[in-house]
């Protein structure tokens, strides 16, 4: 068996550890999302996608400590796993970001859509109306498609821009039949208590909708998502490179130049033979 490189062998390991660093990080990651999702209600449609985040992470933390295992013990099989293991996974997720950068638009479509199903807001859903205040909160505007307007009469006190976020957002005057409600989905309060008015003329609602600001977000995330996924991948073909030198340096053979043994005396022996016989 050949001599590994020390300077390909300790750069290999270095790349094992970020890569098992890193894997640990996204297993964290992958554990609070879970638990939030959990707590969110959502679990049932975002669980097929974290059962495989789980598999494949834990399986990137396993191959890593293969590599760092091969790597300082120069165990040939535990550096082909680390190799075969790193791309497959580096296969799966390479074609995962073409398929999502693909469906980027249809993302978009289908955001778009949901948002324009609910449409009038005065008979939308319990839940989806939750969900329009919740949007309406974070991202301070107000309305999915027409602002306002799409609120009817009865506009949502998360539509209200108040004097400090004047200076950070667009604010615009509602209609002059208009009104803000303050409206607890949640509760179990009677319709009459559940909605008090406020009609001061003076109040102000934001001006852009909501539905543009969420497909930004969301168009944002994907990318986002795309580009760590791409780094991750590169980083993972680095190495799988670094395993396979390291591989082609265990089956080089070390050439040793053959030990020549003689039965002769040695010279000097010789010579003192001679010096004494003169």
């Amino acid at each position: 068996m050949g001599r590994i490189n020390i300077c390909v062998k300790r750069a290999f390991i270095f790349v094992c550890v970020l890569i098992g660093i890193i894997s640990t990080l996204l297993l964290a990651i992958t554990l609070f999302g879970h638990g939030y999702a959990h707590e969110a209600e959502e679990i049932e449609e975002i669980l097929p996608g974290i059962v495989i985040l789980y598999v494949l992470e834990a399986a990137i933390l396993v191959l890593s400590i293969l590599g760092v295992y091969g790597a300082r013990k120069e165990k040939k099989w535990a550096v082909v796993l680390f190799s075969v293991g790193m791309s497959l996974a580096s296969l799966y997720l390479f074609v995962e970001c073409v398929k999502a950068y693909n469906s980027k638009n249809e993302m978009e479509e289908l955001t778009r859509e949901e948002h324009l199903a609910m449409m009038p807001l005065s008979g939308a859903k319990q839940k989806d109306i939750q969900r329009i205040y919740n949007m309406q909160t974070n991202f301070k505007c107000c309305g999915p498609v027409q602002g306002y307007q799409d609120w009817g009469t009865d506009i949502p006190i998360s539509c209200l821009c108040s004097d400090e976020d004047s200076t950070d957002f667009k604010c615009v005057a509602r209609g002059n039949n208009t009104r803000f409600v303050i409206h607890y989905p949640n509760s179990d309060m009677s319709e009459d208590d559940d909605h008090k008015g406020l009609m001061d003329e003076h109040m102000l609602v934001y001006e852009k909708p909501c539905l543009p600001i969420l497909i930004s977000v969301e168009s944002y995330a994907i990318s986002l998502g795309i580009g760590v996924f791409v780094a991750l991948t590169a980083l993972w073909d680095i190495g799988v490179a670094l395993a396979i030198t390291i591989l082609c340096q265990m089956r080089r053979k070390v050439h040793v130049p053959p030990a020549i043994f003689t039965s002769q005396p040695p010279q000097y022996r010789e010579l003192c033979d001679t010096a004494e016989s003169v």
